[in-house]
């Protein structure tokens, strides 16, 4: 299968081309600037110049592959206060790429995350694949995704945890946990830190992204998901060990002052379950935990 492939030198990406490439598959990766040109190029996949704003070229390259799995999105319009900004143009992206892809049944697997479903008021229980949203940031991407299987296309989401941890994650919520831990001289946590984030290690998400390409059925949501529910005080007492510094609780009000773009969601607590991922695609996480891999220290290398 030609697979043209969004983000596809970034953290999950730098994953799925190899994991789709081992399949395989042949990939046509998008990439923003010559460095990332290069490392796709280094990699066996062919590169087709472009960013997230050129909605006619998403379109061509759409309309030529056999499939698409689209994994960018403006983290740097994110970091720095436009969330909203980063909302809309992924938006804009998934719609374009759903335009070409009409009435084709080609597959076209997008990214969503499973923060977004502490937003459904979910209580006593992991929060599973048929658990929706009506509307939101990232959501309305989500379900417009969803919604192109009425319009002929094999379309699936994957939700990706919080974290995502391997060598390959240099800017992602474990990195920056752990620099606001070195720049505070704390690693911090919400009250008892009691709630709890899941996780997933690279390389298992990379392989969940293969097999929905390949398997998921029309308007599916999954969840690349391994660890169910780390909780949040055990995540912070690790990166406190590893860099030699106090895990401490932060008071809630002080949350955003402490933890920057990343306070209004250090508190929520996101319990997950991959049950059906794993029946529907017969997926099994195989790689280290989230705490394993914290504990081998890579993240603190440098």
């Amino acid at each position: 299968m030609r697979v043209f492939l969004t983000g596809a030198s970034g953290h999950i990406g730098s994953a799925v081309v190899p994991e789709l490439l081992a399949a395989g598959h042949q990939v046509v990766g998008l990439a923003r600037s010559e460095r990332s040109a290069t490392a796709l190029a280094a990699a066996g996949a062919e590169v087709r110049r472009g960013d997230l704003d050129d909605l006619d070229g998403l379109r061509e390259a759409a309309a030529a592959a056999d499939g698409v799995i689209h994994l960018a999105f403006k983290h740097e319009a994110m970091r720095a206060g436009d969330f909203p900004g980063a909302v809309a143009a992924d938006l804009a992206a998934i719609e374009a790429i759903g335009t070409a892809l009409d009435g084709s049944e080609k597959p076209f697997v997008s990214t969503s995350g499973t923060l977004m479903l502490t937003l459904a008021g979910i209580a006593g229980r992991p929060g599973t694949e048929r658990d929706v949203l009506e509307a939101g940031p990232r959501v309305d991407a989500e379900n417009t995704v969803v919604t192109l299987a009425e319009r002929g296309v094999r379309s699936s989401v994957v939700r990706l945890p919080p974290l995502v941890h391997s060598t390959l994650d240099h800017h992602g919520f474990g990195p920056t946990l752990i620099g606001i831990a070195r720049d505070k001289g704390v690693s911090g946590y919400v009250g008892d830190g009691s709630n709890r984030w899941p996780a997933v290690h690279t390389l298992d998400a990379a392989r969940v992204y293969r097999l929905a390409l390949e398997t998921a059925a029309a308007g599916s949501r999954l969840h690349a998901v391994a660890d169910d529910g780390v909780p949040f005080r055990d995540i912070a007492e690790v990166i406190g060990r590893k860099l030699g510094l106090p895990s401490a609780s932060i008071a809630a009000e002080d949350a955003n002052d402490e933890f920057s773009f990343l306070g209004a969601f250090v508190s929520l607590d996101n319990p997950t379950s991959r049950e059906l991922t794993r029946e529907w695609l017969g997926w099994e996480p195989t790689h280290p935990g989230l705490i394993e891999d914290l504990d081998n220290g890579h993240y603190f290398d440098h």
